[in-house]
């Protein structure tokens, strides 16, 4: 599945490489030379993975990693860092500042593309185009189809989104606020209500199946999909 990758790369030719690879992939991405920008960029609009140089003008790339998993609104993105640095200390540097992996340059298209897929993966599966199954239900990001009991379900756009999320956060509860800035996005400012419309919506579509059993409401505190309801 796309996503919207901010990368930070003061290297004008290394930055149009990387970014080139990652659009062919089938990536958005977003750029910044410096720390300063990639703030100003991420205070707009959160992106889903953070690609960032370790060698930056001004604050370090370790630096920005650090100071957003200090941020409660940025702690959860996930962060891939840049660098020339070999060092078994340098790589666990990076790591104790929060980065999610550490890719040392040279390195080909190939390999950066693989290691995003496998920080997207552990970090936000709902980004992925592999398959969820959950009590029977099943969704598949790349065909963009919902089954359940041996039948096609009809989802709209949110909808199918709210699902994947919730699929890929089983068990866990999750606050409209919070289904907003995951499913719709931080910077779409939408009423929280908005999110019970499509919970209704998304368990009409789950009826046919008998799955709509699997979406809970907890009361005081946001939804919940799980494979033992009460």
């Amino acid at each position: 599945m796309p996503a919207n990758i901010l990368l930070v790369e003061d290297e004008p030719a290394i930055q149009e490489l990387i970014a080139v690879n990652l659009e062919h992939a089938g990536h958005h991405v977003i750029r910044a030379k410096d720390a300063e920008g990639a703030l100003g960029i991420v205070r707009n609009a959160l992106p889903d993975l953070l690609l960032i140089d370790w060698m930056l003008p001004g604050i370090s790339g370790v630096a920005l990693a650090r100071q957003m998993r200090q941020e409660d609104r940025t702690k959860a993105i996930p962060i891939i860092l840049l660098t020339a640095r070999s060092a078994e200390s340098d790589k666990v540097a990076g790591l104790e500042a929060g980065a999610d992996d550490y890719v040392t340059k040279p390195f080909s298209p190939r390999e950066l593309l693989a290691r995003i897929k496998a920080v997207l993966r552990r970090r936000a599966p709902q980004m992925t185009d592999d398959p969820v199954e959950m009590g029977g239900l099943r969704l598949e990001p790349e065909t963009h189809r919902v089954f359940g009991a041996k039948r096609t379900l009809e989802l709209g756009p949110t909808e199918f989104r709210l699902l994947h999320f919730l699929m890929t956060h089983a068990e866990r509860v999750h606050s409209r606020a919070q289904l907003l800035d995951h499913v719709w996005g931080d910077h779409v400012f939408v009423e929280e209500r908005t999110v019970d419309v499509h919970i209704r919506r998304l368990r009409k579509a789950l009826e046919p199946s008998g799955h709509d059993r699997l979406i809970e409401t907890v009361r005081g505190s946001g939804y919940r999909l799980t494979a033992s309801p009460a």
